[in-house]
């Protein structure tokens, strides 16, 4: 085969830009290939084009048609006052502080307690039998027990049974109620991902001489919460969402707040600001958990691991 100058000339360069260690190498794409980055681009603009379009159609539909409504003008002096919304603001925002606080004190505890009960359950040997029974009794009953419930059992009948030492501060109460059914769904989470962690793991960690703790413990765990990061997170969006329930009984968070101004002035501007206010502390969760699972899901593709 001929090698003509310039090839040689090329490959002279290659060689000197590889002995650089990571000079130019002198690479120029080929016309087909320039063209099908050209042809990608346009196509991605187009489709941000359309996208855009027909964003803007529906939002210009959607306007329309509630504008237009007959009851509009009411709906609007009723749910969007400027002047309420402007009243309710500092004071949802006031109130949410408590409910952040809630947020991160029994988000902390969920997974403590919910970790300890799928550990129960995934207990091996006929000893633990008991236990295991007890860990599946507790999940089952608070995972069928609507929350809402659950918080009226706590929040108003724990300070009914006038036990002594026992606080009736309806902060806290709501915040076990909290803990207690969202521990169920989190244990769930947590024993899906000890179950999914092959046996050979745990043997191949025996065989090196680890007990049954130290296996479960230091093989076992680390991977089973890898693979559940992604569901973990969004019981935490859910938790963040339902530490508004905590105003039936009294506690004065955003929700609350927003509903003494609703009581004094029967528009329901706040309870529009208080879900705002909640949506903009979601979405932030929200957008983190998706970037998680995504970069878990190319790592896998990869096969890597988190």
């Amino acid at each position: 085969m001929t090698v003509t100058k310039d090839e040689s000339a090329r490959e002279g360069a290659d060689g000197e830009g590889d002995m650089a260690g990571g000079a130019d190498d002198g690479y120029v794409p080929s016309e087909r290939r320039l063209a099908r980055e050209r042809y990608r681009r346009a196509r991605a603009r187009r489709a941000t084009a359309l996208a855009s379009l027909s964003t803007l159609v529906t939002a210009a539909v959607l306007y329309l048609v509630v504008v237009n409504a007959p009851g509009w003008p009411r709906t609007k002096e009723t749910f969007f006052s400027a002047h309420y919304a402007r009243e309710a603001f500092w004071k949802v925002l006031e109130g949410l502080w408590l409910n952040v606080r809630l947020l991160l004190i029994c988000g902390a505890a969920v997974l403590v307690l919910g970790m300890l009960i799928a550990v129960a359950r995934t207990l091996r040997g006929p000893v633990f039998f008991p236990l295991r029974v007890l860990a599946a009794a507790y999940t089952d009953f608070f995972r069928g027990l609507p929350l809402i419930i659950n918080l009226m059992i706590v929040v108003l009948g724990v300070p009914a049974l006038r036990l002594q030492g026992v606080t009736v501060d309806p902060v806290v109460l709501g915040g076990t109620a909290l803990t207690l059914t969202y521990s169920a769904y989190v244990a769930e989470v947590f024993r899906a991902g000890i179950e999914s962690v092959h046996p050979s793991q745990r043997a191949a960690a025996r065989s090196l001489g680890l007990t049954s703790r130290q296996a479960l413990r230091h093989v076992v765990l680390p991977q089973a919460v890898r693979r559940q990061v992604p569901p973990l997170l969004n019981d935490l969006v859910s938790l963040q969402k339902d530490t508004g329930l905590v105003s039936i009984g009294g506690a004065v968070d955003a929700v609350r707040a927003a509903d003494i101004i609703v009581g004094r002035s029967l528009n329901y501007t706040p309870y529009i600001v208080a879900g705002l206010v909640f949506v903009a502390l979601t979405i932030p969760m929200t957008r983190f958990t998706d970037w998680v699972t995504a970069r878990m899901d190319r790592r896998q593709a990869q096969g890597g691991s988190l």
